[in-house]
């Protein structure tokens, strides 16, 4: 049985959670942090993902990969190929048509689609997933943005088959952050639905979604977004002031040198964080260039400054998501703002003065998005039971589907419209006398994310058979925007009309009359036809290669990491046997064997810092083994006249409490004694009479 395991994948940061134990619980990563650097970075030996790979960039700065969600399938020809190269520190290419990473990896240049990178993310996470549960990990419901199109929801999804995950669902992250609001809120109403904004500010994004929810049940009435407005863009704005300072001040130019300008972007995330608790902050790197050291200082005024630009763009998907929904400001009951930029002062103050209410920070702003998630991969589990929650979301782009035209119909038909919801079933009606073709396209591409091809899917329908005496088949198909969001033809059948005798209902027959029938026309199913399908997703073969190739992948890295244990393993026996050599077991080894021992020691100190620098897991192991042949053995003597001198000890401290028993027992017996004899005398007067009182008692 798989646990449930939802993920928010960040562009700076994501949080994994997962579901159990009659409840979600976020999963922390190998340093027991929330959260883990969403950062792919290739060596000379292996990857480094995650947390390893950011103690690493700035060291591997050419080699590492970080914004992978925001170049997923992300088209050549898009405007965004050129705004998010600037963002990347290794050089952005183009592969298939797509964006895509050039980095050195094993000696190598090696090519990447964000699709592996991302499955290689998400690999990293599961695995950090099943230690920390101790459970199987594969089915997943991944969050993306909502602005995601199509072939970007693909694009996601074959990323989690390749790394092994079964993508039941991919939801919207602002739904999912929704859905956890409608599950764990106690307080909703069981009618009218409570009117909600959902404002998530993150690193790259701006997304506003609305919606109605009630108690077991959650609609999406609308969304909007800003594509570029997030904390890199803050970051990038303090990193680009610092740069103009210090050109002047100290006569260098950061934005030559990429390392340099990298310290001062994470130096700027820094200063954000600080300046949205105090009112101003210093500004200190050593050595950012040519051995300079630079210094100064931002007031919260001056990045506000900064930034106008940015607020002044603040309202814009507000107003978006609001005439979507078809509602005012004033009708919302609440807004709830997660999304790690919303912490800056001026944001919020901004979002409260457009809403003029004031803000909600009910959900938790970093784990919201993961913990919705987790339950919507636990709602689609054969094995839990969870609360019933029904939810609803809207189409970002409206979709029309495409055929050849016929005397007898049309050639296209808009299907799901844009807010429309989804998932949504529709059944379409087309006359054929032989096979055809369908074709998914959107069908307002001015209104697509700039330089998104416009086309969906295409689907070849093939068995069309036309009755005796009639002119066309009449052909029925089922057609479906699914739980994730695609696209898809789910079943195609031909009908047929055919007469049937059908009974004639008359309430004033009498028994025994006979049955009367008529002769009715109706359409009856004949037969399925064969559907073929050919969309974005990557092609089984594809798909397949990348697979076994991330499987070598893992296999290399797992294979790397050991080689360090087994090293480090073995330097770390070489010290400490030394050290107990000449202490411990000083008295347990002859004057050969601690001669013996001690050249041993040395020759393989000098193999580990010489040839033994980059050597195989065997060898390691193989190394160790020799000394630990003679070590143990002498390690073996100390333990067991530690054994012995404990037995002793533990002999000694036993027969010290049985004796310390003994005397507490004679002293307890003497007591006793001594107490009946003074009883004795006292009971008796000074003739030697008895004492009648004494007696009575």
């Amino acid at each position: 049985m798989s646990t449930p395991f939802g993920v928010d994948l960040g562009n700076y940061s994501s949080v994994i959670a997962v579901a159990k134990n009659r409840g979600i619980d976020v999963v922390v990563n190998e340093v027991s942090n929330r959260s883990t650097p969403t950062i792919v970075g290739f060596g000379v030996k292996s990857r480094s993902i995650g947390e390893t790979g950011k103690t690493q960039q700035t060291s591997n700065l050419k080699n590492s990969v970080e914004n992978i969600k925001r170049i997923l399938a992300l088209n050549a020809d898009s405007p965004d190929f050129e705004i998010e190269k600037k963002y990347f520190t290794c050089p952005v290419v183009v592969k298939d048509g797509q964006a895509a990473v050039k980095v050195r990896y094993l000696g190598k240049q090696e090519e990447f689609t964000p699709t592996q990178l991302e499955a290689m993310y998400l690999n990293k996470l599961k695995d950090t997933a099943v230690k920390e549960t101790k459970g199987n990990i594969t089915d997943i419901c991944l969050a993306v943005p909502v602005w995601y199109t199509e072939q970007q929801r693909r694009a996601a999804a074959d990323a989690c088959q390749i790394a092994g995950l079964n993508p039941v669902r991919i939801v919207n992250e602002v739904t999912a952050a929704a859905v956890g609001y409608g599950v764990f809120k106690t307080d909703l109403p069981e009618e009218a639905p409570k009117k909600v904004a959902f404002v998530d500010i993150g690193h790259s994004s701006y997304t506003v979604t609305i919606g109605a929810v009630k108690k077991g049940e959650l609609k999406i009435l609308g969304s909007a977004y800003d594509k570029h407005f997030g904390g890199r863009d803050f970051d990038r704005a303090i990193a680009e002031h610092f740069a103009d300072e210090f050109k002047s001040k100290y006569k260098i130019d950061i934005r030559t040198n990429p390392k340099g300008y990298n310290r001062v972007l994470v130096a700027a995330e820094k200063l954000k964080k600080v300046l949205s608790a105090n009112s101003q902050a210093p500004f200190n790197i050593e050595s950012v260039m040519d051995d300079v050291d630079v210094s100064s200082q931002l007031t919260r005024e001056e990045l506000e400054e900064m930034v106008k630009p940015l607020l002044e763009r603040i309202h814009v998907p507000i107003e978006q998501a609001l005439e979507a929904a078809g509602l005012k400001s004033e009708d919302l009951d609440s807004i709830e703002v997660i999304g790690g930029c919303t912490r800056v002062p001026s944001v919020k103050t901004r979002l409260a003065e457009i809403f003029g209410k004031q803000l909600s920070f009910t959900l938790n702003q970093d784990e919201a998005i993961a913990k919705g998630a987790a339950f919507i991969c636990a709602m689609h589990s054969p094995t839990l039971r969870v609360r019933p929650f029904k939810f609803e979301d809207t189409n970002s782009f409206s979709v029309t589907y495409y055929w050849d035209k016929d005397a007898e119909d049309t050639d296209h038909l808009e299907v799901f419209p844009k807010g429309g919801v989804f998932p949504s079933t529709k059944l379409i009606t087309l006359y054929r006398t032989s096979d055809f073709e369908i074709e998914a396209k959107y069908t307002h591409p001015e209104e697509l994310p700039a330089g998104t091809l416009p086309e969906i899917a295409k689907w070849k329908l093939s068995g069309v058979e036309v009755a005796e005496g009639q002119d066309s088949a009449i052909c029925k198909l089922k057609v479906r925007n699914d739980p994730s969001g695609f696209f898809t033809i789910e079943s195609a059948h031909i009908v047929e009309e055919k007469e049937v005798q059908e009974l004639v209902e008359n309430p004033e027959a009498k028994p025994e009359d006979e049955p009367e029938y008529k002769t009715v026309k109706k359409l009856v199913k004949s037969k399925d036809l064969d559907i073929v399908f050919s969309g974005l997703a990557l092609p089984e073969k594809v798909l397949a290669k990348y697979f076994e190739e991330e499987g070598k992948m893992v296999a290399e890295d797992k294979l790397v990491a050991e080689t360090e244990d087994r090293k480090n393993a073995l330097e770390e026996y070489i010290y400490e046997l030394r050290g107990k050599l000449e202490e411990q077991y000083a008295d347990f080894a002859s004057p050969e064997e601690k001669e013996k021992l001690g050249g041993m020691l040395m020759k393989t100190e000098d193999w580990l810092y010489d040839e033994g620098e980059d050597a195989s897991k065997a060898k390691y192991i193989a190394k160790y083994e020799e000394l630990a042949s003679l070590g143990n053995l002498i390690k073996g003597r100390y333990n067991a006249k530690q054994e012995e001198f404990r037995q002793e000890l533990r002999a000694k401290q036993e027969a010290s409490q049985a004796a310390a028993m003994a005397e507490k027992l004679a002293a307890e017996r003497a007591n006793q004694k001594a107490g009946g004899d003074k009883k004795t005398t006292e009971g008796a007067d000074q003739d030697g009479d008895v004492d009648m009182a004494d007696e009575l008692d």
